[in-house]
């Protein structure tokens, strides 16, 4: 008897080892098109993990069957226009990125499933490599296309395709694939995908495709002030605020020369009144960079907001020695000399501030011929201070003043 159940149990393991698909599973093999394949994913109750990373796989093999077309049509056209031997034949585009689109997402998703271990504890995926050489190798499609709907306004498109692109490069199914020929472009592509996001009000996107972009030198600068940028353009509390200076401040201590970090930091603790903070971290920074143009310009502005005409020409001297060719700098520096020479009673020190302001007014407007800066009139004063109303030099300076 106990033989014979045990013939039994034996029996009804190797019917369930053997059982074959799930009746969900043969559905999904069975389907023809991706959305009706992908309808039955979600609809479906699959029986293990391994049947989901089959589905998947199903789902990755109808959208690449899709890409194949298309493609196969665009290597036509490059022979009939390289041999000259026919009419070139319209392809499907869209279809063609949104194949791509889907057979990344289904990849990834088949993949997570591929690598968990099976019913006997192993893992042995069955799918990754092909899936990802196979993907690999018509990504860059996703590019072009984006490119393209960029230049006819089809946001919701550029931002689906870059999207796809680059979060496709830091996915694990793709780790072993060459990623060295995208590194000439792929910044640019993050940059404006950063972009796009903004617009679209997906700040985590944005600050993720913000982060790719720094990794490129050419891109860095401008990334990282459209990051800084997007991050600050959502401040509703004071909470807010806090979060976003210590996230200004790990940037800074990874970057500390970056000028663009100091700026926006020292801006964020000028918001927050903390004239305090504010201090310590010019002062500290420029115990380490001494020359550093954006920490003495601060430092002079703050002199001229307490009202301290020589400690700001202090500081602003030292600016425009880092940075000649400013003349925001040279204008202030002129302005705090003009105030420093009117409280003075000794008559050749007054004169002497008045001669240095004009130097530098008269470089501000060299630089700034618009007039952006204030230069105009206050140039005019100290021209009116040190040669007098009727001197010619103070009336050609009072032309430039009106």
């Amino acid at each position: 008897m106990k033989k014979v159940m045990m013939m039994a149990l034996a029996l009804v393991a190797s019917a369930t080892a053997f059982a074959g698909d799930s009746d969900a599973l043969k559905a999904i093999k069975k389907a023809k098109t991706y959305a009706e394949a992908a309808q039955l994913v979600k609809t479906s109750q699959l029986a293990n993990d391994e049947e989901r990373a089959e589905a998947y796989n199903k789902l990755v093999d109808l959208a690449m069957e899709k890409v194949g077309k298309e493609t196969g049509t665009i290597a036509q056209n490059q022979a009939a226009v390289q041999l000259g031997t026919g009419k070139e034949e319209a392809y499907d585009t869209l279809g063609l990125a949104d194949a791509i689109c889907n057979a990344i997402a289904s990849a990834i998703e088949c993949n997570k499933y591929d690598q968990l271990p099976n019913a006997k504890g192993k893992v042995k995926p069955q799918y990754d490599e092909k899936n990802a050489q196979r993907i690999w190798a018509v990504r860059t499609h996703l590019v072009n296309i984006g490119q393209d709907e960029a230049r006819k306004g089809n946001n919701a498109g550029v931002l689906k395709y870059w999207g796809a692109f680059l979060d496709s490069d830091s996915d694990p199914l793709f780790a072993a694939q060459d990623h060295e020929a995208e590194k000439g472009y792929i910044g640019q592509v993050a940059y404006f995908a950063g972009r796009y996001a903004f617009d679209a009000k997906d700040l985590a996107r944005a600050d993720k495709y913000f982060d790719i972009a720094m990794q490129d030198p050419e891109q860095k600068k401008d990334a990282l002030t459209f990051k800084l940028y997007a991050a600050g353009s959502n401040l509703k509390s004071k909470a807010d605020s806090l979060q976003y200076i210590e996230q200004l401040k790990g940037l800074y201590a990874n970057d500390p020369e970056n000028d663009v970090l100091l700026d926006k930091l020292f801006s964020m603790y000028d918001g927050m009144k903390d004239k305090a903070a504010q201090t310590a971290l010019l002062d500290n920074h420029l115990a380490k960079y001494p020359n550093s143009f954006s920490a003495l310009a601060n430092k002079g502005m703050m002199a001229i907001a307490e009202n301290n005409a020589e400690e700001g020409a202090k500081w602003l001297r030292k600016a425009a020695v880092a940075s000649p060719e400013n003349a925001v700098i040279q204008t202030y520096l002129g302005i705090c000399l003009n105030a420093q020479a009117g409280q003075m009673d000794d008559t050749a020190k007054r004169k002497e501030l008045f001669q240095e302001a004009i130097v530098a007014f008269d470089k501000a407007k060299e630089l700034d011929p618009g007039r952006q800066a204030p230069w105009a009139y206050n140039r005019y004063q100290a021209y009116y201070n040190l040669y007098g109303a009727d001197d010619p030099k103070t009336k050609e300076a009072e032309l430039d003043a009106k």
